[in-house]
């Protein structure tokens, strides 16, 4: 049913799915005779994101008896929704971060990531915290806690969300978030500086010899955090900002030590570039010593904007370009990671269910699997990608396949891929009728 589309081999939903079923089975389940399989409740979980259902009694209603989704997403038992928060929430998140790992290195064999090296060999990565459960009535002992003046007290989950990303691609390539959560019955709220420094050790166990930069916003230009990284083996690229560093932005004016110029390009934006290398990242660190490097745009509009990193990268004239794209390219885990998690259909926010251990956790990775998968498909799958162009946006995308699905259950008719699914809106069929 391909037709003209040719399939990568491990690059489509389809491999990708099974590639995360092998990988749950692998999950210690403790439990004594099973009604529901571990790995069918994850894959299960996994097809709720991936068909970007509103919520979990939705899913549960409209697929509890379909076929179709039992053969598309290699699930023999669907659980119901009581009995899949149930068996969630058990979990430890420990034992599926795995998985990103999995379906980072079939995309690096399958050549997916030749076009995402940025700058001499290394990758680009943009970490961020944000947060993806809040509320004043339910809570768990894994909740961050926030207290307000006016008394109201806020119970909400956070991660660490890591993006591999590229000034000049459109698509990122998530890989697993470090989930920012108290543990053991502490009272001390978790942190992303904490979580900062997790990630960075999974990172390098994980991709013990990837050349990465890490771009992050201007929370993390400190000397520990600069240390951590060089720890680790990571380069950065860090915004700062006057208030916080009066003493490197000092560093930035009349000096012989400072390279100044400036191209204005065919659009008539002027670009100016100031830089100077082998700094003391502040008075009170001097034994950590940076790069530092202002970008000033201005447009024909007279609209002007100016950002400032600092960098281990040695700056120069030939490099500054790129260098300042590389930090611009910081806000791709705003724009085409959190914003599309929230606004594209995956329902980001929602509380698709908390739990009393791990289950709010568990559905964040899920999601954020599901996210990874899209991702390699709209980078890397034709047939993804024809069928994103004739509906115009993902979330007529996301319709329209649930709308198959949905069809076809209806009348009996089989769909053993989402390939075969994707093919059909590819070329402009409607959804299946009598």
């Amino acid at each position: 049913m391909n037709g003209s589309f040719r399939i990568r081999k491990d690059l489509n939903a389809d491999a990708l799915f099974s590639a995360a079923r092998k990988e749950f089975e692998e999950v210690p389940d403790e439990r004594i005779h099973p009604e529901t399989s571990l790995a069918d409740a994850l894959m299960s979980g996994l097809a709720l994101f991936a068909l970007k259902d509103p919520s979990l009694l939705a899913f549960q209603n409209d697929r509890s008896a379909d076929e179709n989704i039992k053969n598309i997403f290699r699930i023999e038992k669907i659980p119901s929704d009581t009995n899949m928060r149930k068996i969630l929430d058990e979990v430890d998140p420990n034992d599926i971060m795995p998985i990103f790992k999995k379906t980072f290195s079939i995309l690096q064999r399958g050549k997916g990531l030749e076009d995402m090296v940025f700058y001499d060999g290394h990758y680009l990565i943009s970490n961020d915290g944000t947060e993806y459960f809040n509320s004043e009535k339910v809570q768990c002992e894994e909740c961050l806690i926030r207290k307000h003046q006016n008394g109201r007290t806020e119970h909400h989950h956070n991660f660490l969300g890591s993006a591999m990303v590229h000034p000049d691609q459109k698509a990122v390539i998530p890989l697993c978030p470090e989930p920012i959560k108290n543990a053991d019955g502490s009272k001390k709220n978790d942190c992303e500086q904490n979580g900062s420094k997790r990630w960075f050790i999974r990172f390098r166990r994980e991709h013990p010899h990837m050349k990465a930069i890490i771009i992050e916003d201007a929370l993390s230009s400190n000397a520990p955090h600069i240390e951590e990284l060089q720890k680790h083996d990571l380069r950065y690229l860090i915004g700062v900002k006057p208030g916080s560093h009066p003493y490197l932005f000092s560093l930035l004016g009349d000096n012989p030590s400072v390279t100044q110029f400036e191209t204005t390009d065919e659009k008539g934006v002027r670009h100016t570039f100031r830089f100077r290398n082998d700094v003391e990242l502040n008075e009170s660190s001097t034994n950590v010593r940076t790069n530092v490097m202002e970008y000033r745009e201005e447009k024909p509009n007279g609209k002007k904007q100016i950002f400032t990193w600092v960098t281990d990268i040695p700056l120069t004239e030939e490099n500054a370009r790129i260098i300042m794209k590389g930090g611009r390219a910081r806000w791709k885990i705003e724009n085409e990671t959190f914003n599309t998690l929230k606004n594209q259909g995956y329902h980001f926010e929602h509380n698709f269910g908390h739990g009393k251990k791990n289950l709010s956790t568990v559905f964040a990775l899920l999601m954020m699997l599901a996210f990874l998968i899209d991702q390699i498909q709209q980078k890397c799958c034709r047939v993804f990608q024809t069928a994103w162009e004739a509906c115009g946006s993902k979330r007529s995308m996301w319709e329209k396949i649930r709308s198959h699905i949905n069809t076809s259950a209806v009348y009996g008719i089989a769909f053993a891929r989402m390939t075969d699914i994707l093919t059909a809106i590819a070329r402009g069929k409607m959804p299946i009728s009598p």
